[in-house]
C-alpha cells in the first residue's frame, strides 16, 4: 500500500483480471463474426466456389476436393500416364469428348484439362453416381492385366474411366466423368465452381 492509502498490487491484479476477461470476450465476439465470411453448408450445397492448394500435390497422387457435396477427383498425372491416354481411343465410348455438356467449352483435347497434367473431375459415376476408385497401377491384374494403363474403376457395376475420366466402351456408365468449371489463383491454387476470367 502506497502512501496516498492505494493497494498497487490489487490495482495490477485488477488490471490484468478485467484485461484477460476482455481478451476472451473479443475472441468469443470475433470467432463467429470472422467464420460468418466463410460461404454457409447452404451456399456450398448451392455451388459456392471452393479453393484447394494443389502444388504440394506429387505426380500420380490424386486429392479429393468437396464441391455442391460431390467429391471432386484432382489427379496430378505424370508424363508416362499423358504419354499413354492416346493410345486408348480406339477403347473408349467418346474419346474425342464430343458431349459437350460433360465439360466447359474451354477444356479440350484428349487431356480433358486446361493444365495438361492436372485432371480435375467430379468422382461420380455417370451410370448411377457411385464413387470410382483411382487405380493408377499399370497393369493392375483384376483391371484387366496389361491392357489397363491407370485410371478409374467403378466396383458397383464395372464402369471404367482412363486417366482423362473418358469412359470406356462396353461399360454400363453412358457419358464420360463431368469436368466441373474451375480456374487457377495463381499457380497452385486451384478454384471449382469459377471459369477462368478471359473465356
Amino acid at each position: 500500500m502506497t502512501s496516498d492509502g492505494v493497494n498497487s498490487g490489487r490495482r495490477t491484479f485488477l488490471t490484468a483480471a478485467t484485461s484477460a476477461v476482455a481478451a476472451v470476450g473479443a475472441v468469443g465476439i470475433l470467432t463467429p463474426f470472422v467464420g460468418s465470411w466463410n460461404p454457409s453448408a447452404k451456399a456450398k450445397a448451392a455451388g459456392a466456389p471452393v479453393k484447394a492448394d494443389v502444388g504440394l500435390l506429387e505426380p500420380g497422387q490424386m486429392v479429393v476436393v468437396e464441391w455442391r457435396g460431390q467429391p471432386v477427383y484432382v489427379v496430378n498425372r505424370t508424363a508416362s500416364q499423358l504419354e499413354a491416354l492416346a493410345g486408348l481411343n480406339g477403347q473408349l465410348r467418346d474419346p474425342e469428348s464430343e458431349n459437350t455438356a460433360q465439360q466447359p467449352p474451354y477444356i479440350t483435347g484428349i487431356e480433358r484439362s486446361s493444365i495438361p497434367n492436372l485432371l480435375v473431375v467430379v468422382g461420380l459415376c455417370t451410370h448411377l453416381g457411385c464413387a470410382p476408385k483411382y487405380v493408377p497401377e499399370v497393369g493392375a491384374a483384376d483391371m484387366g492385366g496389361a491392357e489397363w494403363v491407370g485410371g478409374f474403376f467403378c466396383p458397383c457395376h464395372g464402369s471404367k474411366f482412363d486417366l482423362s475420366g473418358r469412359v470406356y466402351a462396353g461399360v454400363p456408365a453412358p457419358a464420360n466423368l463431368l469436368v466441373p468449371p474451375y480456374s487457377f489463383e495463381g499457380d497452385n491454387v486451384l478454384v471449382v465452381g469459377v471459369n477462368p476470367e478471359n473465356v
